[in-house]
């Protein structure tokens, strides 16, 4: 799937999906719910979350 294919299927941009996929930006709960439903996973594989020590 393409960026653009995907970002048509979230209903937002290409840039959009670029700030996900470089860590720019966090989805919110909808949008990751989107995007787990897509790809068939948790909600939790959506969202990198490091611990802080």
């Amino acid at each position: 799937m393409t960026q653009i294919e995907l970002a048509k299927k979230l209903s937002v941009s290409r840039q959009t999906i670029i700030s996900l996929e470089n860590g720019k930006y966090n989805p919110s709960i909808m949008l990751a719910y989107k995007i787990a439903k897509i790809f068939d996973l948790t909600i939790e594989d959506v969202f990198i979350f490091e611990e802080e020590e």
